[in-house]
């Protein structure tokens, strides 16, 4: 079955939507062109589906993803992929602030570097970063991981629950309540699992892994002023 190509230009986005649905629902491959970084493409996709942006998109792409594989040729705003509870997405180049955030399951993975608050409030998946994630990012990811293999901007990985950052490179700073461990050779084994179906493990890397140090997990009202200052 051959691709079906839709064009998005200045059409409205959700007349675009409800042309990829309909697409989707005919189990055929989609291509999108003339993307010219318009919001909110590609939203709410089923599990089966395949779908391609040819250029850079706006914010919000694949958001609500249930199971699709979105490639995404240059970059992405904010937002890529929220929400989403299985699949995966690919981004060529960068992804701006809070890309997975909020997401249950599946996988995205930023060929170049991401913004502000990569994986905020995430829930599951994993996020690889073949670049330097930006500051505070991680913050108050409650489980999966964020994997980067270019290093971290500043206050990294704050104020996480069950959430792992892990970082391979240069860490501009720490966020609150970090613990930072020598991971162990099994914690390696897990994460170079995840990078080989991408072609990017490598047994030579030197993580740093992050979790939550716990101090914040426990607040009474009584140590409030104790409790801020951490």
């Amino acid at each position: 079955m051959s691709d079906v190509v839709i064009k998005v230009g200045d059409r409205h986005i959700r007349r675009i939507n409800e042309e990829i649905q309909v697409a989707c629902a005919a189990g055929q491959r989609i291509v999108v062109r003339n993307t010219l970084s318009r919001h909110n493409l590609g939203i709410g996709l089923p599990d089966g589906a395949e779908l391609h942006f040819e250029g850079s998109v706006g914010y919000y792409c694949g958001g609500l993803n249930n199971g699709a594989t979105i490639t995404i040729e240059r970059n992405a705003g904010w937002g890529v992929g929220e929400a989403q509870a299985s699949g995966h997405i690919t981004v060529g180049g960068y992804a701006g602030m809070s890309a997975g955030a909020a997401m249950l399951g599946g996988t995205i993975h930023v060929k170049g570097d991401t913004g502000p608050r990569c994986g905020v409030a995430m829930k599951g998946g994993n996020i690889i970063v073949e670049g330097k994630i930006g500051y505070q990012s991680g913050f108050m990811s409650h489980a999966g991981k964020i994997i980067a293999l270019g290093g971290a901007g500043a206050s990294c990985a704050d104020a996480l629950w069950e959430g792992e950052v892990w970082v391979a490179g240069e860490i501009e700073s720490l966020g609150v309540d970090v613990q930072v461990l020598e991971p162990s050779a099994e914690d390696v084994a897990e994460v170079e699992a995840i990078l080989e179906p991408l072609g990017l493990n490598d047994n030579s890397r030197d993580w740093r892994k992050m979790i939550s140090g716990q101090r914040l997990w426990y607040f009474e009202s009584r140590d409030a002023n104790a409790w801020l200052m951490i």
